[in-house]
């Protein structure tokens, strides 16, 4: 194992987990906060690409075909909460999870039938298509820039929920909606506002992803699982929780997918080790979700330590 390559698949791992914290950050803000199971997600993640795609095609600007995947989330994100999901909020969980799954598989054709079954791809910009030289190795700008952007929508999203007006009420609003209600705050537009905030940052992983991935009918399912699990680890409702968890998750798959294999030859057969490597390697982060519930379930860093 040479230290350029275990540097290479560090910093792999640290974009796959600023990535997952984008789209955990705004799923834990509504399931933790808002106590609602939103599996529709996902699909907020995907078509933030698609819309980006388009944008792009029309117009050949990265920075229009972002603004395009977020605010197209965010009105999305938005309507979709005062049409569909504000009615759900009084029932049962089981409810949330059959309403949004059925919303997935309606996103999912949707998506067929404007866009088509074909995968669509998003070039990298101009200005990132070259490489920056870390620590001894050369790595891909747009894969760095993916790091930084991500750190700093983490720190926006601190400071945002503890150092704002905003943040304090959506906080308070978690604890006691009544009370807040009382208090002259409109609920209804808070819950729509942070609604629409976990679309955005739903859709800005979406875009960031799109250079690197092919864009096409149903790749919001996958991610979802894995924000899940790190929702879980990190704590439910813990913005903070979800940004630690996303980066130790990105790191341990991304290390495991990359070593586990060789690792496994070391003390068993080729065989036994190209067998069993690459399955180990796709479950660690569902063992290390489990060796988390088993020895702390309410998660590393709950939301009453963020």
């Amino acid at each position: 194992m040479s230290m350029s390559l275990l540097l290479t698949q560090l910093l792999n791992g640290l974009q796959l987990g600023v990535l997952l914290f984008l789209l955990a950050a705004g799923l834990t803000l509504v399931f933790g906060i808002m106590s609602f199971v939103n599996l529709a997600h996902g699909s907020l993640y995907m078509l933030g690409a698609y819309f980006a795609a388009s944008a792009y095609s029309h117009t050949e600007s990265f920075g229009l075909a972002l603004l395009a995947g977020v605010g197209g989330c965010v009105v999305l994100g938005f309507a979709l909460e005062r049409l569909a999901i504000s009615r759900l909020y009084r029932r049962d969980h089981l409810d949330h999870v059959l309403a949004t799954f059925g919303m997935v598989l309606f996103f999912n054709e949707l998506v067929r039938i404007v866009w088509g079954p074909q995968p669509y791809f998003l070039p990298v910009p101009a200005f990132l298509e070259s490489t920056v030289d870390l620590l001894g190795i050369s790595y891909p700008s747009y894969r760095f820039a993916i790091i930084v952007v991500g750190l700093l929508v983490a720190l926006g999203a601190h400071l945002l929920m503890h150092k704002t007006r905003l943040g304090m009420l959506i906080r308070a609003g978690a604890v006691n909606p009544a009370m807040v209600g009382a208090l002259g705050v409109d609920i209804k537009l808070l819950n729509a506002l942070l609604f629409a905030l976990g679309a955005a940052l739903a859709g800005l992983a979406g875009v960031m992803a799109a250079p690197i991935l092919s864009i096409q009918s149903g790749m919001g399912e996958p991610v979802l699982i894995s924000a899940l699990v790190v929702i879980v680890i990190g704590g439910i409702g813990s913005i903070s929780g979800a940004f630690y968890a996303a980066l130790i998750v990105g790191v341990a798959d991304t290390l495991g997918r990359a070593f586990l294999p060789s690792l496994l030859r070391e003390v068993a057969s080729r065989e036994v080790a190209n067998a069993a490597g690459p399955a180990l390697a796709s479950m660690l982060i569902y063992v290390l979700m489990a060796l988390v519930l088993a020895v702390r379930p309410q998660g590393l860093f709950p939301a009453g330590r963020s």
